[in-house]
């Protein structure tokens, strides 16, 4: 008999340059087989490769977020920048050694394809000598940015030279000037520089800037044309093949060279999704760029608004006004979908998982002097995206991003409408859902709130996997209630397939119960009255008895 230990496989997986549609099939198949997924992020947490490959995570997977000890700040270790970041290099090795010690296959996700200028190489170097080990290549970013142009990288025997923007401007004007066509990486702080090459080389005229490619955000135009102050770090100067005469535009036909987009407007497709600050169109490198913050225009405005629960006539004047008055419109999709569209507008919806990520590209495009609308369902302010939006405002980079919140109908004032007034006396609201908190703060809330005879209005009750929750829930709310106690369930109100029913806490059966649906838990007090007409209404009465 053997003893010997199956070890996990690594995996650098690329991503593609930001449309999730970009990733590849083979990518998709091993994300979503991985027991372990991880990826860079800056110190505020949030990772756009994360947010890119969003759809194909599945439930039970660990995540490795590998957290940069610095970016653009200073850094008190004893080797300076270099010193801090071989060191969590290292760190960030023996975490993932672990779990490929344990039997776990780990994908590490990297934007852009793995070996391009990728972060995913620094784990390569420290780990493919020790395991299996594969790598998945990606569509790069210059491959993006040449599709979104419509103009081709080189033709016949031409010669393509990508270079770093971190290179001198003389160094660079030199290579500029002896290759046919070129893209120059890392521009951000470097852009200046970079511009100052172009024309030393002459070739400043035939530059084009392109900036998240595919993306949501994604921005093209001239070069020359570009403000510096704008420019993010990951973004990218290129030089098309000099034999392109011709471009293709959005809708498939021909144009001339001089026709081109103004910088802002969109010369591709893809659907984009929610960019984190920290990463952009291609990966990092092992410079202090790695995963420095942007240079930002001047700010526009970000307002959160509440779609109410589904009804139109439930939408607010004050939220239409916002809507109508936005320049782009971010969020779930499946909020998004609900907001009637607008020629004028830019559409940005996104997964339901990616909350931090969909406020940081709110913020963003904000801090650009777009006029965002952050859409959410019932109010944003109840379990939903206003939260979300001023906790990652609390970073720096959008100190100065104006946010207001525009209220709307909340799901648990829909449902308790449609039944009657279960709310006429105190209540609690709470969230079943376990994703952002532990399940044992939800079980002694829950206990307390039943203990102090609330009527209990419960978002999140159940999912596809997620249901043992609700009948834990009922569990405790009968240790401290009758069998009898009434329980609206309210699924889809305000929607298409709206339904709501009168039942028993005794006879509530969790199995019908799903994301959809709202549950409202009577108190001692709340009582169950068939009216004349045979329809049965629930209502908590005002005033409660002494003691």
């Amino acid at each position: 008999m053997t003893n010997d230990v199956v070890r996990g496989r690594l995996y650098g997986v690329g991503l593609g340059p930001g449309d999730p549609e970009l990733v590849t099939v083979k990518a998709a198949r091993l994300i979503a087989a991985a027991d372990v997924v991880a990826y860079h992020a800056a110190r505020h947490g949030r990772s756009n490769a994360r947010a890119i490959a969003a759809g194909y995570l599945r439930d039970g997977q660990i995540e490795e977020a590998l957290i940069y000890p610095v970016t653009t700040g200073t850094t008190d270790h004893p080797g300076g920048y270099q010193g801090a970041i071989d060191e969590f290099y290292e760190q960030a090795a023996a975490r993932l050694a672990a779990h490929l010690d344990a039997g776990r296959d780990v994908v590490v996700l990297a934007e852009g394809d793995p070996f391009f200028y990728g972060s995913y190489m620094h784990m390569h170097k420290r780990l493919a000598h020790r395991y299996e080990t594969a790598v998945v290549p990606g569509v790069t970013s210059v491959s993006a940015a040449s599709a979104v142009l419509g103009r081709p990288l080189m033709e016949r025997d031409e010669v393509l030279t990508v270079l770093p923007g971190t290179l001198p401007p003389d160094e660079l004007a030199r290579r500029l000037a002896a290759t046919d066509s070129a893209a120059v990486m890392k521009l951000g702080r470097t852009f200046d520089g970079v511009r100052t090459a172009l024309e030393q080389a002459g070739r400043l005229g035939d530059a084009f800037y392109v900036e998240r490619a595919t993306m949501a955000a994604e921005r093209v135009g001239r070069l020359a044309e570009v403000d510096p102050a704008t420019v993010p770090y990951f973004s990218l100067a290129l030089l098309p093949s000099p034999a392109a005469t011709v471009f293709m535009t959005d809708s498939g036909t021909s144009a001339t060279p001089d026709a081109e987009p103004e910088p802002g407007s969109r010369a591709g497709s893809g659907t984009g999704s929610p960019a984190g600050s920290e990463t952009g169109s291609q990966a990092g490198s092992e410079t202090r760029s790695e995963a420095e913050a942007e240079a930002e225009a001047e700010a526009g405005t970000v307002t959160v608004v509440g779609l109410g629960p589904g009804a139109a006539e439930w939408l607010t004047p004050e939220a239409r006004a916002a809507l109508a008055e936005a320049d782009d419109v971010v969020g779930y999709t499946t909020y998004v979908d609900r907001v009637p569209v607008d020629p004028r507008q830019r559409r940005h919806a996104s997964d339901n998982k990616v909350e931090a990520e969909r406020a940081a590209f709110a913020l963003d495009l904000a801090k650009r002097g777009r006029r965002v609308v952050v859409v959410s369902s019932g109010d944003p302010g109840v379990f939903a995206m206003a939260a979300a939006v001023l906790e990652v405002a609390e970073d720096p980079q959008w100190k100065d991003v104006p946010v207001r919140i525009v209220p709307g109908l909340t799901a648990a004032q829909a449902v308790a409408s449609r039944a009657g007034a279960p709310l006429g006396h105190d209540f609690c609201v709470l969230s079943l859902s376990d994703r952002l908190k532990p399940w044992p703060v939800i079980e002694n809330r829950l206990a307390g709130a039943a203990a102090a005879d609330l009527v209990i209005a419960i978002y999140n009750p159940a999912s596809q996997t997620r249901k043992q929750q609700l009948v834990r829930a009922r569990e405790l709310l009968l240790e401290h209630r009758a069998p009898s106690t009434p329980v609206v369930v309210g699924r889809d109100v305000g929607g298409p397939q709206e339904t709501v029913r009168v039942t028993t806490l005794g006879e509530l059966d969790p199995s019908t119960v799903d994301m959809r649906c709202l549950l409202i838990v009577g108190s001692s007090q709340t009582k169950a009255v068939t009216r004349a007409n045979g329809e049965t209404m629930v209502y908590t009465p005002r005033h409660y008895p002494a003691a």
